[in-house]
């Protein structure tokens, strides 16, 4: 089936040739630079990935409905979402995609906690993660492990279906609301998280929420 692994950019020029020469094998590389200042569009064009340009930062929600509507404009069947910092691992996109492939889902989320080798920071896992999960299973309705893993599939049906209108990190929380929302079968499969530097800290965590709620209540 015509795959598309959209990979939204912003200032990820260490990691990115690195990504995308891994994920090349399982699809149609697109990047989104969302208004990188480094030389992230540079590296993608030379990594021979199809590249998007957002002039302006806007956000990894915004990046990804940019690569969605485009790989749903170009005839993708199934849409890979990647992140440009090398924490997941290209070798489970034939896992992440194989439910799709065999009509059981929809949408195919990645969770971190589905997997005895979880290498989750302790204090994130537990005074960020976990919580998030919980409150997002018991306001939509959905029996999820993992809330906020940027690793995920979805069917040309769900590409029709789904707009991301969250331009920021709340974008995860809007995906799964909009899959309940339509009917949409969807999945689990265990993947691998490798964790860098950098990432969001509780306050940041507090804020996708509160993104994500303002969203929801301003745009019903």
């Amino acid at each position: 089936m015509k795959t598309f692994i959209i990979i939204p950019c912003y200032n990820d020029a260490a990691f990115l040739e690195r990504v995308i020469n891994s994920v090349k094998p399982y699809g149609q590389v697109v990047v989104v630079d969302d208004g990188s200042t480094d030389n992230s569009r540079e590296i993608a064009q030379s990594a021979q990935a199809i590249v998007l340009k957002h002039r302006l930062n806007r956000g990894q929600g915004a990046a990804l409905e940019t690569g969605d509507l485009y790989a749903l404009r170009e005839g993708a069947e199934i849409v890979v979402h990647f992140d440009a910092d090398g924490q997941h691992q290209a070798a489970e996109i034939p896992r992440l995609i194989e439910p799709i492939l065999k009509g059981e889902a929809n949408v195919v989320f990645g969770s971190r906690f589905l997997k005895s080798d979880d290498f989750t920071p302790f204090l994130k896992k537990w005074l960020i993660l976990k919580p998030a999960i919980l409150f997002q299973n018991l306001l939509l309705g959905v029996k999820l492990t993992d809330a906020h893993n940027g690793f995920r599939a979805l069917s040309r049906k769900a590409l029709e279906l789904i707009r991301i209108t969250q331009d920021g990190m709340a974008h995860a929380s809007e995906i799964v609301e909009k899959v309940k929302l339509n009917g949409l079968k969807y999945r689990e499969v265990p993947v691998t998280v490798l964790y860098n530097d950098f990432g969001q800290g509780f306050g940041g965590g507090l804020k996708i929420l509160a993104d994500w709620l303002f969203g929801k209540f301003n745009n019903p």
